[in-house]
């Protein structure tokens, strides 16, 4: 047996740095105190998701990954914590700037760095603007309680995210978020954005949990609500664990890894797969 305790917050942010990070600390020590073994966080959590709307100071908000304040102070708290952290952060590398996420281990070694390889665009969601697509390929980080594949947001839409990082050997996967009103579309995409999930979840044969953000935030002449409804979902896609929309939660659930890979060897659709057939998945249509 091989049981870990996988936690995600799903919470309000504060829109200064610092309070930011005192309050990502607080959920961490509440993760710490129900035993967790890994904690997920929202996306962009460093305060108000900027991407509202196209604003260049904004673009003094990055950090390199070297000298990260945020990375330092985090990797510090998975040492000291004895916990495994999903951290995502505004990157600055050269001229170009990242969505980015690292995986620190219980002992507050970096596992994996990965840059959010699909960008979106659209009002509300200005991601286009600001951030360069991800360099790095799909991540897998070897921690000390397991393989973690980790992406961003508009990554999980995408059911080859999913099965890359299973590939790749990933035994959990992590998708830390920002999403809420769809000011484009005339529509709550909340059930949407979970079944698509939960299938990933289902067709890979592991857990999966996604970290979501609440509240209202406004800047300029937009304002935005997060739905949260952050879940976890078991090897069948099945949600384990649920947040409401609106609370500040913490939700936890404990998974065989084990037991789990078992049932992924033995259920055979990796085994049965038919990569010869798969070309046109490399295309955008069907024509030559």
């Amino acid at each position: 047996m091989r049981k870990v305790r996988l936690a995600l917050a799903q919470y309000s942010m504060p829109e200064k740095y610092e309070e930011a990070i005192r309050k990502a600390d607080v959920l961490l020590h509440a993760a710490k105190r129900l035993n967790a073994d890994l904690l997920l966080l929202p996306e962009l959590f460093e305060g108000h998701y900027f991407c509202q709307v196209e604003n260049y100071d904004y673009f003094d908000k990055a950090e390199e990954a070297k000298s990260s304040q945020t990375l330092a102070h985090f990797s510090k708290k998975a040492k000291e914590m004895q916990m495994v952290l999903a951290i995502s952060f505004f990157e600055k590398s050269g001229n170009c700037y990242y969505n980015s996420l690292v995986i620190f281990d219980k002992d507050g070694t970096r596992k994996s760095f990965y840059r959010k390889s699909h960008i979106p665009t659209g009002e509300c969601y200005e991601e286009k603007f600001y951030f360069t697509p991800g360099d790095t390929g799909f991540q897998v980080a070897n921690t000390s309680i397991g393989k973690i594949g980790a992406a961003i947001c508009w990554d999980q839409w995408f059911p080859e995210t999913a099965r890359i990082l299973a590939l790749k050997g990933a035994e959990v996967l992590l998708f830390p978020t920002a999403i809420g009103s769809e000011p484009v579309l005339p529509v709550d995409s909340k059930t949407h954005w979970q079944n698509v999930m939960r299938g990933h979840a289902a067709a890979n044969i592991m857990p999966l949990l996604a970290a979501n953000r609440i509240g209202v935030e406004s800047d300029a002449n937009s304002s935005m609500k997060f739905f949260g409804s952050s879940f976890i979902a078991d090897q069948h896609g099945e949600k384990v664990e649920e947040a409401t929309r609106e609370e500040e939660t913490i939700l936890i659930h404990e998974f065989d890894l084990d037991e789990i890979a078992r049932e992924r060897r033995d259920w055979g659709v990796f085994r049965d797969r038919r990569t010869d057939l798969y070309s046109p998945l490399l295309k955008n249509s069907d024509e030559d």
